[in-house]
């Protein structure tokens, strides 16, 4: 007998950056438990082909193109989404980007692009939706804004990456923010911020990122799919309702273990 405390079926999510990586993964999780999915890429076909295989594993997943670097890409979007639905009970911001960023070779263009995909497009997403994050909330059950950070918001690493740290560190911070702006509106605000997961920005299975999870995480293996999906179903489901402005790491212990 499923446990309602945990049910998420019949809700409608939207999970930016969900083709592949970590938004795949939770896009996957919430189809198989009955929550009508979608997810968006920046190409329309590849984003309707990795939906068509997200449900085809189990529920339903549609794929939207979206271009959230772009100024007016989280006003497309929504717009596109609102076309479809009349209500949002999830949203997940995970879409990132993450370029060069050595103090000696950073450009301004690759500085803007990251903080635009991965700060901009967040708060502007979540200002077009916020009708339908409202048409969702209830006082038993609130709306939820899911956003992915990282440990890399968390502390400083070995190795160069000043704008995707900074990035995460504000996507945070926005969470606080806007956990204290939307509380009255029944719309619970909260980050993850993942360490090594499988994703096109991280390859888990290269020697270094091998060696350093070994050294470094307690729990000695990076995140799997399951370990995100828990997480989100966590927050999006009646237990994690009054969970709000928090930011979690998922990281195996590697933060608590510095």
């Amino acid at each position: 007998m499923a446990d309602s405390l945990f049910t998420i079926a019949g809700k409608v999510a939207l999970v930016t950056g969900g083709t592949s990586g970590i938004g795949a993964m939770i896009a996957r999780g919430l189809a198989a438990r009955g929550v009508r999915t979608y997810i968006t890429g920046r190409d329309r076909a590849k984003a309707e082909e990795a939906a068509e295989a997200i449900g085809a594993e189990g529920g339903t997943c549609i794929g939207l193109a979206a271009d959230l670097a772009a100024p007016d890409g989280p006003k497309a979007l929504a717009q596109a989404f609102a076309e479809r639905e009349n209500r949002l009970d999830l949203l997940v911001n995970n879409a990132g980007a993450a370029l060069a960023s050595e103090l000696e070779s950073s450009t301004v263009e690759d500085w803007d692009t990251v903080l635009n995909v991965n700060v901009r497009a967040a708060y502007f997403l979540v200002q077009q939706l916020l009708p339908l994050l409202k048409a969702a909330a209830s006082e038993e059950n609130p709306a939820r804004i899911v956003n992915i950070g990282s440990i890399g918001g968390l502390h400083i690493p070995n190795w160069e990456a000043h704008s995707y740290n900074v990035s995460k560190a504000a996507i945070h911070h926005l969470t606080r923010s806007l956990c204290k702006t939307l509380g009255k509106d029944r719309i619970t605000v909260n980050a993850i911020a993942p360490g090594p997961f499988p994703s096109r920005l991280t390859d888990t299975a290269s020697d270094a990122v091998r060696r350093s999870v070994e050294t470094y995480i307690p729990l000695g293996r990076p995140g799997s799919p399951e370990d995100v999906q828990g997480l989100v179903i966590f927050l999006a489901s009646r237990a994690g309702a009054y969970v709000d402005g928090a930011t979690i790491p998922l990281d195996g212990g590697y933060i608590a273990a510095l």
